[in-house]
């Protein structure tokens, strides 16, 4: 891959359905909670979160780089398998850390599956480190409607 063809940029709703679809192919565990109307409400509360790298015109990654004002996350870093190993992650997290940095952030986090071992060995490549003295605690909101 040349990279100086590689093309990052914010999503917008047109991208929504074709974002759903990518991350079916390219990412793990997609298919819980992803709606478009969820992917839309992300957009429209932060239209820079979620992030698009594109190649030659196809899209071949994504990220959401999350700010809520007191933390940065990052969720959703998925490669074209076809564009694995060829610099799409590096890329989208180089842009994530300065979008994350400039406003305020000084440390982001990342939610990777326990399982996924080649994602794993990914953020270790991408200078993240998994935190082991800490545990995950979720709880499915029901009955709520989203702001807006």
């Amino acid at each position: 891959m040349n990279e100086s063809n590689l093309v990052l940029r914010p999503a917008v709703d047109d991208d929504v359905e074709a974002v759903l679809r990518f991350w079916k192919g390219a990412a793990e565990n997609t298919d819980r909670h992803d709606t478009p109307e969820g992917v839309r409400r992300l957009i429209a509360r932060d239209p820079d979160a979620l992030m698009i790298a594109e190649l030659d015109g196809r899209m071949v990654g994504t990220l959401i780089a999350g700010w809520d004002g007191w933390r940065c996350h990052l969720y959703r870093l998925a490669v074209d398998p076809a564009a694995r190993r060829r610099g799409v992650a590096r890329a989208l997290l180089a842009a994530a850390e300065e979008r994350l940095a400039t406003l305020g952030g000084v440390r982001a986090d990342a939610m990777v599956l326990n399982d996924n071992l080649p994602a794993h060995e990914a953020w270790d490549a991408l200078g993240y480190r998994q935190q082991t003295h800490t545990d995950r605690w979720v709880k499915p909101l029901t009955g709520g409607r989203p702001a807006g």
